[in-house]
C-alpha cells in the first residue's frame, strides 16, 4: 500500500495543481475528496494551461483512475461543462468516478449564496457565489439531496419539491430575490442525471480495494489550510475542511492510509478576499508579485492580496496535517528581488505570539517578525538539479523547512511538468 497527499498550507493559491500534476504521474488513483467549484487548479501541459475546478488534477493523464469524493459537493452543469471543455482538448474523462454520496449544488444554492453576501454588506467574507456554502448547510440541516438520490426520479422529485419550496420562501421574503423554478430545474437536473450515471459508484468501495491491492493513490486537496471551516480565519474560510484530516474523511478511508502528506508553500503569501494577512505588502514589492506571479483567481480572476512568506501559518499548517514533506512553489517569482524577508513570528504589543490566534481582532493588531535574506537576482526557471539552484535560493528553502520543521521534498521553478525539482520521490512510506 502507498498513498500520498497535497495539502495547501496557506490561503489557497499555492500552486497544488502543479504539485498534484507531477505527483499524479506516478499514482494508478487520484481522489478529491472536498470543496466544489470554488476551487480552481491551474495545471499546465505542453505550455498548455488547464483550470481544473471539480475534476481531479489526474484527469490529463489518460491511465489513472480519477475521483470525485463523498465530501465533495457537486454542480452538474458545471462538471459536465468541464468535461465537455477536456474533450474539445483531446482529453478524455472515461477514467472520472463520482460518488454517490456526494451532495449537489441547485440554483437556489447559488441564488442564496448571493443573497446571503449581499445583505453581509460591511461583513463579507468574498464567497465565489457558486451556492458551495448553502450546499453544505443543506447537508449539514439533513436536507441535502445527494448525486444517488437524483439518480432515483421519484425521491429526487420529492425532494426537490420540498426544498425549492423552502428556498423560495427565504429566496422572497427574506431577502426580495426572485424565486427559482421548480419545473425548470427538474428537467435539467434529470437530464444531467443521465449524463452522470454512467460515472456514479461507491467510491469509498473502490478506492478501498485500490488501496489494498497495492495501487498508488494520490489525495488531492482543494484551497489550503487557512480556509479550514475549525482552524481556518474564521469566518473568512471555506465550507469544508482542506486539511489532512478531512481528506480522510471526504473520500471515506481511515486516516492509518493516509502517507507522504506534502504540504504546498507559495515561496511568497497571497490570499484573496477580506480578513488578517500580517505580511501583506500594499507596495511596490506587493504589486511586483502580484504581476510577475499572475496573481489573479482561476475562477474568480480577482487581484490577489501579496505579501512576504509567512511561516507562522505554514508551521500552524504543519501541526494541523502531520506534514512529511514540503512542495516549495513559485520560488522563480522571486528572482528578481536583491532582498526577500521571511515572517518567522509574530508579536504582540511587543510580546511573541504563541500558537495561531483565533480571535482575528487580536491578529490584526499582531506584527510580523521577519528575517531578511538576500535574493539570488538570476533566472532560475531553467534549472533542473537541486544542487544548481543558486547558493541564496538554497539558503532561502532551506530556512523555510529548519523554521517548520518539515523537510524539503520539492521545489518548483516554473508552471510546467519538467521545472519540478525533487529532493524526495513520492509515495515513500508504505
Amino acid at each position: 500500500m502507498a498513498t500520498s497527499m497535497v495539502i495547501g498550507t496557506q490561503w489557497g493559491d499555492e500552486g497544488k495543481g502543479k504539485v498534484v500534476d507531477y505527483l499524479a504521474e506516478q499514482a494508478d488513483v487520484v481522489v478529491r475528496s472536498q470543496g466544489g467549484n470554488n476551487a480552481g487548479h491551474t495545471v499546465v501541459v505542453d505550455d498548455k494551461a488547464f483550470a481544473l475546478r471539480l475534476l481531479p488534477s489526474g484527469i490529463l493523464y489518460n491511465d489513472k483512475i480519477n475521483i470525485v469524493g463523498p465530501g465533495v459537493v457537486i454542480d452538474p452543469k458545471v462538471l459536465l461543462g468541464e468535461i465537455a471543455n477536456l474533450k474539445k482538448e483531446g482529453k478524455s474523462a472515461d477514467s472520472l468516478r463520482i460518488s454517490d454520496r456526494a451532495h449537489v449544488i441547485f440554483p437556489y444554492h447559488n441564488r442564496l449564496d448571493e443573497a446571503e453576501e449581499a445583505s453581509k454588506g460591511a461583513l463579507k467574507v468574498g464567497t465565489t457565489k457558486n451556492g458551495i456554502g448553502p450546499c453544505y448547510a443543506d447537508k449539514v440541516n439533513r436536507v441535502g439531496i445527494r448525486i444517488c438520490d437524483l439518480m432515483n426520479e421519484d425521491v429526487f422529485k420529492e425532494k426537490l419539491a420540498y426544498n425549492v419550496k423552502i428556498k423560495n420562501k427565504i429566496l422572497t421574503d427574506v431577502y426580495g430575490f426572485e424565486p427559482v423554478d421548480f419545473d425548470q430545474i427538474l428537467k435539467d437536473y434529470l437530464a444531467y442525471a443521465e449524463e452522470l450515471r454512467p460515472m456514479v459508484c461507491d467510491t469509498q468501495a473502490l478506492l478501498i480495494e485500490a488501496i489494498k491491492s497495492g495501487k498508488k493513490v494520490l489525495f488531492e486537496g482543494a484551497q489550503a489550510t487557512m480556509l479550514d471551516l475549525d482552524h481556518g480565519t474564521y469566518p473568512f474560510v471555506t465550507s469544508s475542511h482542506p486539511l489532512s484530516g478531512g481528506a480522510s474523511v471526504g473520500a471515506g478511508v481511515g486516516p492509518n492510509y493516509l502517507k507522504n502528506i506534502y504540504g504546498v508553500v507559495k515561496a511568497y503569501t497571497t490570499r484573496v478576499g477580506a480578513g488578517p494577512f500580517p505580511s501583506e505588502l500594499l507596495d511596490e514589492t506587493g504589486e511586483l508579485l502580484r504581476q510577475t506571479g499572475h496573481e489573479f483567481g482561476t475562477v474568480t480572476g480577482r487581484p490577489r492580496r501579496t505579501g512576504w512568506l509567512d511561516l507562522k501559518v505554514v508551521s500552524y499548517a504543519a501541526g494541523l496535517n502531520s506534514l512529511d514533506y514540503l512542495a516549495i512553489t513559485r520560488l522563480d517569482i522571486l528572482d528578481k528581488l536583491p532582498e526577500i524577508k521571511i515572517c518567522v513570528g509574530y508579536t504582540h504589543n511587543g510580546e511573541e505570539v504563541k500558537g495561531f490566534p483565533a480571535d482575528l481582532h487580536f491578529l490584526e493588531e499582531c506584527k510580523p517578525v521577519y528575517e531578511t535574506l538576500p535574493g539570488w537576482q538570476t533566472d532560475i526557471s531553467g534549472i533542473r538539479e537541486y544542487a544548481k539552484l543558486p547558493e541564496n535560493a538554497r539558503r532561502y528553502v532551506e530556512r523555510i523547512a529548519e523554521v517548520t520543521g518539515v523537510p524539503l521534498g520539492i521545489v518548483s521553478v516554473g508552471p510546467n511538468r519538467e521545472q519540478t525539482i525533487v529532493l524526495e520521490e513520492g509515495f515513500q512510506k508504505k
